[in-house]
């Protein structure tokens, strides 16, 4: 499975999206920073799962109709940085996507994140990030899941790599930096948490017209899969 993930600057690079999905072949595609009113219900051979409705620029989640049935949805509002409060840039920062593999006969959960901005504390995105991965699991205990995104979170991974682990999923990034907009600030800011996947590789790809690259994630599943039905 393909999936790429991209913070499209306040949505300047929406027009690369169509192009991005049928030159990888990708599977889900999950953004950031998009607006949410102009954004196509397909596009590059993918249909769109949802999008965030609250946001001034939001999130959204693309798959692959012909390889998936969307189960279910759920966005979510976290906690709160000064800079949401304000500016109120974000009021949901995760979008979770339960799809059913027509192929594989299995449900995995596919999620589009945004962690607070750098002028939050690391402390509120490790709080972020624990309660979006947490809610993951309601929208299917057990199920393989995958968290791909802006998590804003350039240095002291290490701690957050720990944190991670301690809820059973893996912190994964890609083979280079996908942030260059500063020159004190670059580094790599969007990467990847899973359970249930064997991350292959994650690839950043050539910038576009945003200050994030986007990233593509190559996984697979390695958790045995369970007798559902696309309904349950």
């Amino acid at each position: 499975m393909k999936v790429i993930s991209y913070n499209l600057r306040k949505h300047r690079a929406a027009g690369e999206l169509g192009e991005l999905a049928e030159r990888h072949g990708v599977d889900v595609l999950c953004l950031q920073e998009a607006d949410t009113t102009d954004i196509p219900a397909e596009l590059g051979g993918l249909r769109l799962a949802d999008a965030t409705s609250r946001n001034r620029l939001g999130l959204a989640v693309y798959y692959r109709e012909s390889s998936f049935r969307l189960h279910s949805v759920r966005a979510l509002s976290l906690k709160k940085s000064l800079h949401d409060r304000v500016l109120k840039p974000a009021e949901e920062r995760m979008l979770g996507v339960r799809l059913h593999d027509i192929d594989a006969g299995r449900e995995i959960i596919v999620a589009s994140f945004h962690a607070a901005p750098l002028t939050a504390l690391n402390s509120l995105r490790r709080h972020q990030i624990r309660t979006a991965l947490a809610e993951l699991q309601d929208l299917g205990p057990g199920l393989p899941a995958l968290m791909v995104g802006d998590y804003n979170y350039p240095v002291f991974k290490e701690r957050l790599g720990q944190q991670v682990r301690d809820q059973g999923y893996e912190l994964t990034l890609s083979d280079a930096r996908t942030y260059t907009r500063y020159r004190f600030f670059r580094g790599h800011y969007d990467f990847a948490t899973s359970s249930g996947f064997d991350i292959a590789h994650i690839r950043t790809l050539p910038q576009g017209l945003s200050d994030h690259l986007p990233i593509v994630v190559t996984a697979t599943v390695t958790t045995p899969a369970r007798a559902t039905s696309p309904e349950g």
